[in-house]
């Protein structure tokens, strides 16, 4: 927990650059403006939002933010130190950085000898030049700057002279933080640790020396940062060592995305140094909005999120093991290493074939069901379990389905329909890329019988359409339900086309999303099974939900 005597870290997040360059993720401006105002209320103080004049989607991003500034954060601009035997005045790129109204600006540089030669193409004394003339001419404009140097460990490694040179550059030409960038991911955290303590031995006296000299002592003193990227799986690690070197500035991306295998998970890298290290990074209200923020971002790009993933994880406070639950349920301590409600997450008891009674005890409750251990019901649910899960169900990733179970077991499931029979007709044209669908549904709904059919471009999908058609009339808000993902998986393909096939089919309302699954050895028949009970769990959400507001009226 931090306190107001915490030592502040500044965090700086490059997921609208560095992150956008990740193979197969790709954003619109609006796209872009919703993470950054996300990452606004997140509390981040810098928010790297791409190279202006780069490309039309950057140069757009960045006048739609001076129209409407965000309210706690500082955007920030990113370029190149201006090109080789030219000058910042006369460089266009710097023109567009200007015409982007930032107050911070990020310059990068190189550091590596090699790259300054074979990248470059030009001599060491030019790059230093290009280094001071880029940041001397933007702090002539009025910009305060942040220099990343670029490929920071693997120069310091080859030629440590020369990469503290391009340092003492940036210092020399007023940038106010000196950020140490392991591009390529390949250092290690005690590397890491020994560069970033020797690099500050020695610019503290070239800092003083430059403050004494140049500016009588009037110029902020240039601090270190870290950017590091995740080749090695060392992202973290790495920026959490540089940190306890002195750095205090940490540069990543939400989820870490980046090019190649990523860059620093800030998702990580937050929960760690604020609640393990002490640091004060965000306040306590912001750091319950982690978990959300990751998932928003997610859902912005059009990635999946890691279920997996630390701290903000679907699983990273899941507990399955019928022991582990039995302790968590006693003490949390015991299994978890903090309180996930800490990072808005929360935890979850997982139910499958391991399970224990203290795991559906556990899970019942979270569905507001209260089951004593002692009565057949619990026991029942549990053989139950065990005995569909050796069928090929699977209901750790399926907990509305699970739900259902138990209410069945308890008799007091709702029957909202029933399902009679249905039929599916495909017809695959010749000459046309895609294939049409008919579905018929028979069900039987208050006594009535309900004959209706509906089209799709998949039989899942005409399945899908009549079921709804057939029962809007009688609950109209199955038309805010949607059907959100679909999943297959082939359980024994050595059966070829005779294999059992479990479905899993995740539904939503707009506020709340549920899982439910299907298992067969026809794949509409485990469909079929999975969107019912997606129905039929939806609108039980929506009975509970009635019944509360009525009990409270």
């Amino acid at each position: 927990m931090t306190t107001n005597s915490s030592p502040q870290l500044w965090l700086y997040d490059t997921t609208l650059r560095d992150g956008t360059q990740r193979e197969g993720l790709s954003v619109s401006i609006e796209d872009k403006l919703r993470i950054a105002k996300r990452l606004d209320q997140l509390g981040i103080p810098f928010i790297e939002g791409g190279w202006p004049g780069a490309n039309p989607k950057d140069v757009q991003f960045f006048w739609q933010l001076q129209e409407d500034p965000l309210k706690q954060s500082e955007i920030v601009a990113f370029c190149s130190t201006r090109r080789p035997n030219t000058t910042a005045a006369t460089e266009p790129m710097l023109q567009d950085i200007l015409a982007a109204g930032t107050r911070w600006v990020t310059i990068f540089g190189k550091s590596w000898d090699l790259h300054v030669t074979a990248s470059l193409k030009t001599t060491l004394e030019e790059n230093l030049a290009m280094i001071r003339d880029t940041i001397e001419y933007l702090r002539s404009q009025g910009r305060r700057i942040i220099y990343d140097a670029e490929h920071w460990f693997d120069g310091y490694k080859h030629n440590p002279d020369y990469a503290l040179q391009t340092l003492e550059a940036a210092i020399a030409s007023g940038a106010e933080w000196l950020v140490l960038c392991d591009t390529n991911g390949g250092t290690l955290p005690h590397e890491i640790s020994q560069i970033v303590q020797d690099v500050s031995s020695h610019l503290s006296l070239v800092i003083s020396q430059e403050l004494m000299t140049k500016d009588k002592g009037q110029r902020t003193i240039p601090q270190i940062g870290i950017h590091t990227h995740n080749d090695s799986e060392m992202a973290v690690a790495n920026a959490i060592a540089a940190v306890m070197a002195g750095a205090k500035m940490v540069q990543g991306t939400i989820n870490g995305y980046g090019e190649r295998c990523g860059n620093a998970n800030l998702c990580s890298l937050i929960p760690n140094l604020q609640l393990k290290l002490g640091y004060s990074c965000i306040t306590e209200d912001q750091l319950t909005q982690l978990t959300e923020a990751s998932r928003f971002v997610s859902e912005v790009v059009n990635l999946a999120p890691d279920e997996h993933a630390p701290f903000v994880g679907l699983s990273a406070f899941a507990h399955k093991g019928g022991i582990h639950v039995s302790a968590v349920e006693r003490n949390p301590l015991t299994y978890e290493h903090i309180q996930p409600e800490q990072v808005g997450n929360h935890r979850r008891i997982v139910i499958s074939e391991q399970s224990g009674l203290s795991n559906v005890l556990a899970k019942a409750r979270s569905f507001g069901i209260d089951l004593d251990h002692q009565k057949a019901e619990a026991k029942q649910i549990l053989h139950r379990l065990k005995d569909l899960e050796s069928e090929g169900f699977q209901f750790e990733a399926a907990e509305a389905s699970f739900a259902l179970l138990m209410h069945e077991a308890l008799g007091d499931r709702q029957k909202f329909f029933e399902v009679k029979g249905f039929q599916v007709h495909c017809d695959l044209i010749e000459g046309k890329e895609t294939s049409n669908a008919l579905a018929t549904v028979k069900l039987a709904v208050e006594g009535k019988n309900i004959l209706e059919a509906a089209e799709g471009n998949g039989p899942v999908a005409a399945l899908d359409a009549a079921l709804r058609k057939a029962l809007v009339n009688f609950y109209p808000q199955i038309a805010t339900f949607d059907l959100t993902d679909y999943k297959v998986r082939i359980l024994n393909g050595h059966t070829g086309t005779a294999a059992k096939t479990r479905v899993l089919v995740e539904s939503g309302n707009g506020r709340q999303r549920w899982t439910t699954v299907g298992v067969s050895t026809n794949i509409l028949e485990a469909s079929y099974q999975a969107v019912v009970e997606g129905l039929e769990y939806g609108l039980l959400l929506h009975s509970q939900a009635e019944a509360v507001v009525k009990a409270s009226s």
